[in-house]
């Protein structure tokens, strides 16, 4: 964890990445994503994961910057990962290295969706469109 955050006041907004991978063994999902936030900067304060008794994997890795969850649907194959930050450059850095690791992954959107107060903005779910991603 770092020992020293900078915080400054921040517009309203949410970066949101949605993504279905197809892993679901916790050990590498954790390797993978754990790894993918450290190298995009993303400062961890914590993590917690559980492992349902029957089957099943849930990870939270709660961020400066947000959180990252993953859900995993071993009957079925898939794990469904969520990326919510308030950094765009973080997140765009995140998905394009996601991109690179050769895990299987299923994009919800091409585009990063970016949330705002509707009082802030008449339009509320706003798109990023990642250049060569």
């Amino acid at each position: 964890m770092p020992e020293s955050i900078t915080y400054k006041a921040l517009k309203p907004q949410i970066f949101n990445i949605r993504c279905w991978v197809k892993e679901v063994e916790p050990r590498p999902l954790k390797t993978v994503f754990n790894k993918l936030l450290k190298k995009t900067d993303f400062n961890i304060l914590s993590f917690s994961e559980h492992n349902f008794p029957v089957e099943g994997y849930t990870a939270i890795w709660l961020l400066a910057e947000s959180h990252l969850a993953i859900h995993t649907f071993p009957q079925h194959e898939w794990s469904y990962v969520e990326l919510s930050g308030c950094n765009a450059h973080k997140t765009v850095d995140f998905k394009r290295s996601l991109l690179k690791t050769g895990v299987d992954v299923t994009f919800e959107t091409d585009a990063i969706a970016a949330k705002i107060p509707e009082k802030q903005s008449e339009n509320t779910d706003q798109k990023i469109k990642m250049n060569g991603a």
